[in-house]
């Protein structure tokens, strides 16, 4: 793994958060490149994720197993802001985070994620996608029957945040025509692609570092 060319992050702040059951620990990869090209790094467990001993029944609201992320962006100093980059199902939690705190985010990067609208319940986008879906239902049933008791996310708050959806063209788990229905459902300031499987941070961590940096030096 190589740090890229043009190693300055000039200190941006980007914030990896982990899909379903995932923990910080599988953006290590990422994490080690990012922080050589400069950049403050944090990858938080959501609750009852990686190193959090929880049992998920003990977080009965998707804003519960959302609240470490919620809380790293509340304990920001004022006038900073961060870089979210959700994958898969953490594509709703970054929204999610959008919504709560749209000051302090600068952009919001959906990794082959399940990204929300401003029109539709939350859950919208978990339902569409029956296949995987069902399974995410097995894990973690209470999350997509509590979002679909949510009213929709605004556009004043997570509609004012510029996204980014990053596609990953060999994935099997959120096969790219959904990615592509996700975008198309809710427009996007800018679209990139990687010639990758569902775990790109692991599979792809190189290229993928290229695509956050451009898009941190973008937006952030």
């Amino acid at each position: 793994m190589d740090a890229p060319a043009a190693a300055e992050g000039c200190g941006k702040h980007i914030v990896l958060v982990h899909g379903a059951c995932l923990g910080g620990w599988s953006w290590y990869k990422v994490a080690t490149l990012l922080r050589a090209a400069g950049y403050r790094v944090d990858a938080p467990d959501m609750a009852a994720s990686g190193a959090d001993p929880r049992p998920l029944r003990e977080v009965p609201t998707f804003r519960d197993y959302t609240r470490p992320l919620l809380d790293l962006l509340a304990s920001l100093p004022d006038g900073d802001r961060v870089v979210l980059v959700g994958h898969s199902l953490g594509g709703v939690n970054v929204a999610l985070a959008a919504e709560t705190f749209p000051d302090k985010v600068s952009a919001v990067v959906f990794l082959c994620a399940f990204m929300p609208d401003c029109t539709a319940r939350p859950s919208h986008v978990l339902e569409k996608d029956l296949t995987l879906s069902a399974s995410l239902m097995r894990v973690s049933s209470m999350f997509v029957e509590d979002l679909a008791l949510r009213q929709p996310y605004s556009k004043e708050r997570y509609g004012s945040v510029r996204r980014v959806y990053v596609v990953c063209t060999e994935d099997y788990a959120i096969v790219e025509g959904f990615q592509r229905w996700m975008v198309d459902n809710s427009p996007v300031d800018e679209v990139k692609e990687i010639a990758a499987d569902h775990v790109v941070m692991l599979s792809r961590p190189d290229e993928l570092v290229r695509c956050l940096t451009d898009i941190a030096d973008k937006y952030a």
